[in-house]
């Protein structure tokens, strides 16, 4: 019982993550509904967010101890050292570049204020530096927990980002206007764009 409760929570935590994500990118449209209170909200909608991703995490982890009974292997038929190598080639660079990008947003990482500019530093090179650290991630700490099943689910996380990244920059056109299309013309999404 334990394990499909597990994936309940992992499947209601990763659509809350999602849903909380996209409210708190949104400050420019829902302050033309609510006012400049959306800013806050927004805010609080962000550490929501953070919240279920932790959740997400912690089910992960869980998942370890009681995996589903589907058929799939347990682990990897390799040494858990061979997943932890692969964890660590996928999660060092994925991890410096989230941070990269976390440093260079400064605090509206996690502080929405209307006051903010666009940013310098790795987004004159990638407009999501940290989505594109984050996503992979997951997949990283799957291979930590020697998990095939997390490995697949992780694939799950692809069109979660996209999706994020989309609202996000929805958002980001209404708050800055032309001077963000020009950034969108001039910097690549995911990938830098070959000059």
């Amino acid at each position: 019982m334990i394990p499909w409760i597990n994936l309940a929570s992992l499947v209601v935590a990763t659509k809350l993550f999602l849903y909380f994500y996209l409210l708190s990118v949104s400050p420019a449209r829902m302050e033309q509904r609510v006012g400049d209170k959306a800013w806050r909200r927004c805010t609080i909608y962000r550490f929501v967010s953070g919240f279920f991703e932790a959740v997400i995490t912690a089910n992960y982890v869980l998942y370890v101890f009681y995996p589903l009974p589907i058929g799939l292997p347990e682990h990897f038929p390799w040494s858990w050292w061979g997943s932890i190598m692969i964890g660590l080639v996928i999660g060092i660079p994925c991890g410096y570049l989230m941070y990269r990008g976390l440093k260079d947003a400064g605090e509206e990482t996690a502080i929405v204020r209307k006051e903010h500019t666009l940013y310098g530093g790795i987004y004159e090179r990638i407009r999501h530096p940290q989505a594109v650290g984050e996503m992979p991630l997951f997949w990283a700490i799957a291979f930590l927990l020697h998990s095939p099943f997390l490995v697949l689910w992780s694939f799950v996380y692809v069109p979660v980002f996209i999706v994020m990244c989309w609202g996000e920059e929805r958002d980001l056109l209404l708050r800055y206007g032309e001077a963000y299309e020009q950034y969108r013309r001039r910097v690549g999404q995911f990938f830098p764009k070959q000059p």
